[in-house]
């Protein structure tokens, strides 16, 4: 039989479900995900590989309008890795979320005007419509916006539509070797791994509390095999965030850390030693050279 390979962009406003859609696809966590807006800040592969036909899943930050508060240099780096992902693609999942359309999905939308792959638009989390009449109308106006290769309801998080998604975007896969081996679930190291873990657990305990001027840089990742060394260091900008990410008598970095451990050695198969550290690094989200530092980097 032909080998087919092609890469597949998923893209969409924030949090409309994208990361979410790409673990559901892969069936194990590769992007991580919260109920916050921009969670996803880089481009994350995901590999799956059936029999002759190898999908290559680009998951990327949501694409948002430039608001003053969302303007600095961490807001471009996100909106430019979103763009850059449609570049050579064979076909583009664009994520919408049900029957509610912003000015951000036009934002979206427009970014696909010159994409020349197919684009099937996909309405995420139609479990939670009340009235599934309401998709019928919703569906002949969405085909007004633009020609879609196919228009498709489904949820993400509980996996409906979600195998006639994958047929779909399988009409699309050129010819072609695969590019990775047929294990390889993703292109990111184990190390990045760790770090998103850590900010996923910041971004949900403390999505309201601590603005988006916090990241994690990995100071330390040794494996021993049966155990792995992990040190972090999570950076805000202000002493006031470092107080509330430690907590009252330290009570939340341990639980930040007791929850990013369990999820670290479901994911490594290994019993992990987790070390966190907080420090204050004042501008990081809004100067260049200290974002590619510290791994945001489109190369």
């Amino acid at each position: 039989m032909t080998q087919r390979c092609g890469f597949v962009a998923i893209v969409g406003r924030p949090n409309v479900g994208k990361s979410t859609l790409m673990n559901r696809i892969l069936g194990q966590k590769i992007s991580i995900t919260s109920r916050r807006p921009q969670t996803t800040r880089h481009q994350v592969m995901g590999i799956k590989t059936e029999g002759e036909a190898q999908f290559i899943y680009v998951d990327t930050p949501g694409m948002h309008i430039q608001t003053r508060d969302r303007n600095k240099a961490i807001n471009r780096f996100m909106n430019q890795a979103a763009t850059q992902a449609l570049r050579d693609v064979d076909c583009v999942v664009f994520i919408a979320d049900r029957t509610r359309w912003t000015r951000e999905d036009d934002v979206v939308l427009d970014k696909l005007t010159h994409v020349k792959a197919p684009v099937i638009l996909v309405l995420n989390k139609v479990d939670w419509l009340e009235n599934k009449a309401e998709l019928l109308p919703w569906l002949e106006q969405l085909q007004a916006k633009r020609e879609f290769a196919a228009i498709l309801p489904i949820s993400a998080k509980h996996g409906t539509n979600v195998p006639e998604l994958e047929a779909e975007v399988a009409k699309y896969l050129p010819e072609g070797v695969h590019h990775f081996p047929e294990e390889q679930i993703t292109d990111r190291s184990q190390r990045f791994l760790a770090a998103e873990l850590v900010r996923e657990k910041v971004m949900r305990q403390l999505g309201d509390e601590l603005p988006y001027q916090m990241t994690v840089e990995i100071e330390e990742f040794r494996d021993e095999g049966r155990v792995v060394h992990i040190s972090a260091l999570m950076l805000v900008e202000r002493a006031g965030q470092k107080k509330i990410l430690i907590g009252e008598n330290g009570e939340r970095i341990k639980k930040i850390g007791r929850e990013a451990r369990l999820e670290m050695e479901k994911a490594l198969g290994a019993k992990v030693m987790l070390n966190l550290w907080v420090k204050v690094k004042r501008g990081w989200s809004d100067d260049d050279r200290a974002l590619k530092s510290l791994g945001y980097d489109l190369d």
